[in-house]
């Protein structure tokens, strides 16, 4: 085949917005620069009514925006993205990222080679000044997202809050548990047969949640570390803040309820309702603001016991479509990294 009749698989970035027109448009300017003949992209804004978006839009080859009336979070704005699409792969992107000419590229390359891929995440690096020319991994996903088996992420590249330089250490694609919403490569078809998102989520852990269930259903979710982008971790929503802590703790107590087997469930509720508990102690003697961050915590616990019912529905579900087994799927994993969230 010559270059003149190849084809190339289709690819939307999909990138929910909500009022940072600065950073939208920083975005759009570094994706001009991908080296990729089939892309276009869908910008999602969610709820905003910001004058003027869609003539900024338009500037852009192949860019196009679609409004909701009202925000739906990232879960929701990456949804509408994906109603909207029929490309062959769809990129749920932050806003906040730039991009190396050839990120895209190289994911497409990887996911053309095996059929079972469902989501690819590129090397993740910092924007922020690491100093003595060296780069920093994001916070927000780093080298690949993994999960310990008391069901706290943590990443390749970052251990707790320790961020790592990269020195060339994850340079080899591998098997990670999940994909960074910063810039999660997905199969269209995979996402669309899986229901996309959970809405409920809103915000934090909804890519996991994701990753989880393509991982049940027999799907491979790797790292292309040869794909760079960067990203400006906490422009939308700064670590530590109480509702940051609130929707990190609410979303990882439903993504166990609804993607363990019953039989890890049977020890992991209540060994993580005493670490839901020790967390909340834990919140309550920082300053400023400790008694509103251990609320939190206790909050989210509410929420995911009046919930229980809508969970379990989800539940059954996704257990009904489980190739995988728990024992299988946290075989290589720690016992705990104890991040606490993403």
């Amino acid at each position: 085949m010559t270059p003149a009749t190849q084809t190339y698989p289709s690819v939307d970035i999909i990138i929910p917005y909500y009022k940072r027109r600065d950073m939208l448009e920083r975005c759009l300017d570094s994706l001009e620069n991908t080296i990729y003949p089939s892309m276009s992209i869908i910008v999602v804004d969610n709820g905003g009514k910001e004058a003027g978006l869609v003539f900024l839009v338009k500037r852009y080859r192949n860019a196009r925006l679609e409004r909701l009336a009202v925000n739906r979070g990232y879960a929701g704005g990456c949804n509408a993205g994906l109603k909207c699409s029929s490309a062959d792969y769809v990129v749920f992107m932050n806003d906040d990222t730039i991009h190396d000419p050839l990120w895209l590229e190289r994911l497409v390359l990887v996911a053309g080679n095996d059929d079972r891929i469902a989501a690819l995440q590129p090397k993740i690096l910092s924007l922020r000044q690491s100093g003595k020319g060296k780069k920093l991994f994001d916070y927000a996903g780093a080298a690949g997202g993994m999960m310990d088996r008391l069901g706290y992420p943590w990443c390749l590249g970052r251990r707790s809050a320790r961020l790592e330089f990269d020195e060339g250490q994850y340079d080899i694609e591998q098997d990670i548990f999940w994909a960074s919403g910063v810039a999660m490569f997905v199969k269209r078809a995979v996402a669309e047969e899986l229901g996309g998102f959970d809405e409920d989520f809103f915000m934090q852990m909804e890519e996991i949640d994701l990753s989880w269930r393509m991982k049940l259903a027999g799907y491979h979710v790797r790292s292309v570390p040869s794909s760079v982008i960067q990203h400006q971790g906490g422009a939308s929503l700064q670590g530590g803040t109480v509702e940051k802590i609130y929707f990190n703790h609410r979303n990882n107590i439903a993504m166990q309820l609804k993607n363990r087997s019953m039989v890890s469930l049977c020890w992991l509720i209540p060994m993580r309702g005493l670490l839901e508990v020790a967390a909340s102690l834990y919140y309550l003697i920082q300053l400023p603001g400790g008694l509103k961050k251990s609320g939190a915590v206790w909050r989210a616990m509410a929420y995911n016991v009046s919930r229980i019912s809508e969970t379990l529905k989800k539940r059954k579900t996704i257990q009904q479509s489980r190739v995988i087994d728990d024992s299988t799927l946290f075989r290589h994993s720690p016992i705990s990294q104890m991040t606490g969230g993403r």
